[in-house]
């Protein structure tokens, strides 16, 4: 497992962020997971083989110690002891080979409803940029999730959009497994961009290619691939200007 990052604790929010080591915010965070997961339909089986493996980034209420949200992290040594990235599963990253001593992979980041999910939101991506420095690793590659309740037009004109103003440079590229029919949906309907891929974005990722069908959640899965050297969050800066 990577080093241990250092806790913050913004006495002015009451919360505080860092990797967990200890079994009992470990199971927090394992528990927080599950409701979150099994509340929005999007609990897969097969991924529970990354626990072991992961990293365990947590954000928690600084009064009560309840963790309030969660991050799994899997480092490119623990990528290579899990026997690949929890990606592998719906996109083929054989592109991102040359970056991958230098990636880690994030899960989808699970808050509490009781919470605002904005600023545990801040405080998640706070700590993974401080993760990422004293790691000395320079890129995140994650996934968000957009719902295909509509059939897919919703998927298909956030695609659209998100080529025309956040893709990422060729070489960086990865492709679904299970592709969905873009050419056959609508892509110029209105839509608003779920917290989570507008987060990414607003941070300064890009989109590393086209959504993957996820059958199982009824979802398309958007690859998202975010550079440390970009990552725009107030927080996030101050950590890049201290870094030395």
């Amino acid at each position: 497992m990577a080093a241990q990052a250092r806790s913050m604790q913004p006495q002015a929010t009451g919360f505080d962020a860092g990797i967990v080591r200890d079994e009992a915010h470990i199971s927090q965070a394992r528990a927080l997971r599950e409701r979150v997961l099994a509340r929005d339909n999007e609990s897969r089986p097969g991924h529970e083989r990354f626990e072991e493996h992961s990293d365990h980034l947590v954000v928690r209420d600084a009064k009560s110690g309840d963790v309030v949200g969660a991050y799994r992290i899997l480092s490119p040594g623990d990528a290579r002891r899990a026997g690949g990235y929890m990606a592998d599963r719906d996109f083929d990253l054989a592109l991102l080979v040359v970056l991958r001593e230098r990636m880690v992979e994030i899960d989808r980041p699970c808050v509490d409803p009781r919470y605002p999910y904005a600023s545990v939101m801040t405080h998640l991506w706070s700590a993974l940029a401080r993760y990422l420095i004293e790691n000395r690793y320079d890129y995140v590659f994650g996934a968000a999730s957009v719902t295909l309740r509509d059939g897919g037009h919703a998927v298909a004109s956030i695609h659209r959009m998100a080529c025309a103003r956040f893709v990422s440079p060729e070489d960086y590229r990865v492709f679904p497994r299970r592709h969905l029919p873009l050419d056959s949906l609508s892509n110029t309907r209105p839509v608003t961009l779920p917290p989570l891929l507008k987060g990414y974005l607003d941070l300064g990722a890009w989109v590393c290619g086209e959504p993957a069908l996820v059958t199982e959640t009824g979802s398309a899965e958007f690859p998202i691939l975010l550079p440390l050297a970009r990552m725009r969050g107030g927080d996030a800066r101050d950590f890049l200007a201290k870094a030395t």
